[in-house]
């Protein structure tokens, strides 16, 4: 008789990658159920946005990888998307809207491109196609979220959003690949890429749109 097969191993995280995978999912899913008041719908709809920008990056991820999608076998992402969509309900949308969304949704930005970069790694695949998992990690939700509500997709806009996903993701990978202790690259990463986010809200930074 053969022997079954086990399902592949899930290397393991440091607490402070988790953290900033659930801190990513929390406030992309917040910036979702924001969608849904503006667009002054149900509470199912509210949920349902939640869910999709928070989980969106990291199951394109996962899926692209080969590793088990990462909400597929436990409660707690679907919940805290859940829990964000209840607060958006609950809690005025104004209060949440705004400057201040933009700067936790840059600091989500931050975390959620480090650790799908490192999530790539740690899966045995390529620095360039690791650093490309981060970006997509970070930036795939919110992209989703703008598609499905009819507004302009934030690859459209010419603030700094997805160059900054793609420093966190970038440093992660360089630093990795020197030997640089994962919670200092991460440190790093995501350092940077808040920076670069807060200077693009604070300051109006943008690429230059190309010219015929």
């Amino acid at each position: 008789m053969s022997a079954m097969m086990s399902p592949p191993a899930v290397p393991a995280f440091s607490d402070a990658l988790v953290i900033l995978d659930y801190f990513g999912i929390s406030v992309f899913a917040i910036s979702g159920a924001l969608v849904a008041a503006e667009k002054r719908q149900t509470l199912v709809t509210f949920i349902f946005f939640a869910v999709v920008t928070g989980v969106g990056g990291g199951t394109l991820r996962d899926l692209l990888i080969g590793a088990p999608v990462f909400w597929v076998h436990t409660n707690a992402t679907l919940l805290l998307c859940i829990v964000a969509a209840l607060v958006v309900w609950l809690v005025s949308h104004r209060r949440l809207s705004g400057r201040a969304l933009l700067w936790f949704d840059a600091a989500g930005l931050a975390a959620y491109a480090t650790y799908g970069a490192d999530k790539a790694l740690r899966f045995g695949v390529a620095p360039v196609p690791a650093f490309a998992m981060g970006v997509l990690t970070a930036c795939v939700g919110g992209i989703v979220r703008d598609v499905l509500a009819g507004e302009p997709s934030i690859l459209m806009r010419p603030e700094l959003y997805v160059t900054a996903a793609a420093l966190a993701s970038g440093l992660f990978v360089g630093l990795s690949l020197g030997g640089v202790q994962p919670w200092l690259a991460a440190t790093v990463a995501v350092a940077a890429s808040f920076a670069l986010r807060g200077a693009a809200i604070a300051r109006g930074w943008s690429l230059p749109a190309y010219r015929d």
